[in-house]
């Protein structure tokens, strides 16, 4: 596993880190509490240090699983969670659908001081507006309590997670340049690179560190997929469109040259081809079991994409992977 500085921050942090969603949510099949803990220390054992969770994943779940699994290695890891949902007082829920989100100074304050007890820990590494809206960007009284919460000690260094779908340029533009955020979350992958692309170029230009989610690109770049793939009724995949498993499987097959003639899975390509873009530190994989997890793990020591690779990316990025039909958006 290689380490590496996250953006200007004092933090080193694996490559490799875990998303928690998987293990704190019902949406990957995991239901059984000590899967998710056995998943969460086996990845520390393979050298994973960056844990990323939300205090609404399993309405205070997954904290609650990073706490169990790891808090006898709370000082070798880093904690990354995300904030601003008032799930507190919206119990209900239908599926995905989000609840209301709250930027109030207060309950800011009382989401983080929720998060730090069910993590068992008295500061938080990173703590992150969780899929903020343009609405939280321009928020004053938000940045000014994260930076008292900040003095305090209560949190390390703040950030945004844009979402919950791919998009969200401007959201992540106007935090990097007009807020002093440390940290930017991101849907990015070799198949949905915009508006990535534009974002890690204003991370060089601010010093904000990237972490990115969906890097296999809902699993299609984990080489596992077949036109006669299914999902279960409660895997959120289940709701897309047909053509975007088919046109996904095509694009596929225009990045084989990644894999031929090399000790390198198209999963583990896709990670490299993350871990090689200015200022993205971290993939997020999505991880629900153990031979996934030690295949990922493995990726970070592979040799990196050579640059005739990356030209060769872009290259198909730009031409649609020369497929005739338009692509499907995110």
């Amino acid at each position: 596993m290689r380490y590496v500085p996250f953006g200007t921050t004092d933090l080193t942090v694996s490559q490799l880190g875990f998303g928690v969603w998987t293990v704190g949510t019902s949406w990957w099949g995991i239901t059984d509490r000590q899967v998710g803990i056995d998943l969460l220390r086996r990845a520390y054992d393979l050298g994973v240090t960056f844990f990323d969770t939300a205090s609404t994943y399993g309405d205070g779940l997954g904290e609650e699983l990073v706490a169990e699994a790891l808090g006898d290695v709370r000082d070798q890891i880093v904690i990354a969670t995300k904030g601003g949902y008032n799930w507190y007082e919206h119990p209900e829920r239908r599926g995905q659908q989000e609840r209301p989100q709250d930027w109030r100074p207060e309950f800011i304050r009382f989401d983080v001081e929720q998060s730090l007890r069910r993590l068992r820990t008295d500061y938080i590494d990173l703590w992150q507006a969780h899929n903020a809206k343009m609405d939280a960007i321009v928020n004053d009284a938000l940045w000014e309590t994260l930076e008292r919460l900040r003095d305090e000690g209560k949190i390390r260094y703040y950030g945004v997670a844009l979402g919950p779908a791919i998009g969200w340029r401007d959201e992540g533009v106007r935090a990097m340049r007009e807020r002093r955020i440390h940290a930017l979350q991101m849907i990015y992958n070799l198949l949905e690179q915009d508006p990535g692309r534009e974002l890690s170029r204003v991370a060089q230009e601010t010093g904000v560190g990237l972490m990115v989610r969906v890097p296999h690109s809902s699993g299609l770049l984990e080489g596992r997929y077949t036109a006669e793939t299914t999902f279960d009724k409660n895997d959120h995949r289940r709701h897309r469109p047909r053509a975007w498993l088919e046109t996904g499987l095509k694009k596929l097959e225009k990045l084989r040259f990644l894999t031929e003639g090399r000790d390198l899975t198209i999963g583990q390509a896709a990670l490299k081809f993350v871990w090689q873009t200015p200022m993205c530190a971290v993939a997020l994989p999505n991880i629900y079991n153990l031979e996934q997890l030690a295949e990922f793990a493995a990726a970070s020591d592979k040799p990196d994409l050579t640059a005739d690779d990356l030209a060769r990316i872009a290259d198909l990025y730009e031409h649609n992977f020369y497929l005739e039909a338009p692509a499907v958006p995110a």
